[in-house]
């Protein structure tokens, strides 16, 4: 397995990883996927590009199978914060250590940013894997947000965690 920082050159496979993710899990993101088709292809790989507080990682095992998305915050009061978003890996290759190995790299490139101190992330409640996942890497439960998302008469709740780094 190969898991490195996005470019634009992996936008193709990387909107379609995205897309697949809104469809298998709704539940798990906060776009929609009619969302991400009205925003448009183009827009979304053009804010791919790597930079140091925000960038894409993806595993690669045969074409891409993973991704996390991570971005610091910019606020003078909030930039101690980074974000670990949009972490997804394909049905197919979970269990396999893919999710785990990205957020390894994600905490490594957070613990490399001068004064970035805690790394924050939501998680669905009914995902028992991710939340077991985020558990043993060490991430905290520090609140929970009651029907954060909701489709049609369907609620999810989300936790809230941190990783306070080294």
């Amino acid at each position: 397995m190969l898991i490195c920082k996005l470019t634009a050159e992996d936008g193709e496979a990387l909107w379609t990883l995205r897309l697949r993710a809104l469809k298998d899990d709704p539940e798990a993101f906060a776009a929609t996927y009619e969302e991400y088709l009205r925003s448009g292809k183009e827009q979304f790989i053009q804010r791919i590009q790597p930079k140091e507080d925000a960038f894409y990682l993806g595993a690669f095992e045969s074409g891409l199978v993973g991704m996390v998305y991570f971005r610091r915050d910019e606020g003078s009061k909030s930039h101690h914060k980074g974000h670990i978003l949009s972490i997804y890996v394909q049905p197919e290759s979970r269990g396999l250590g893919i999710g785990k190995a990205l957020l390894q790299v994600v905490i490594t490139e957070a613990n490399r940013l001068s004064g970035l101190e805690q790394l924050h992330l939501m998680v669905v409640t009914t995902n028992d894997a991710a939340r077991a996942l985020y558990r043993s890497m060490g991430f905290e439960v520090y609140g929970t947000v009651l029907q954060a998302f909701k489709v049609d008469e369907e609620y999810w709740d989300e936790e809230l965690m941190v990783l306070r780094l080294q």
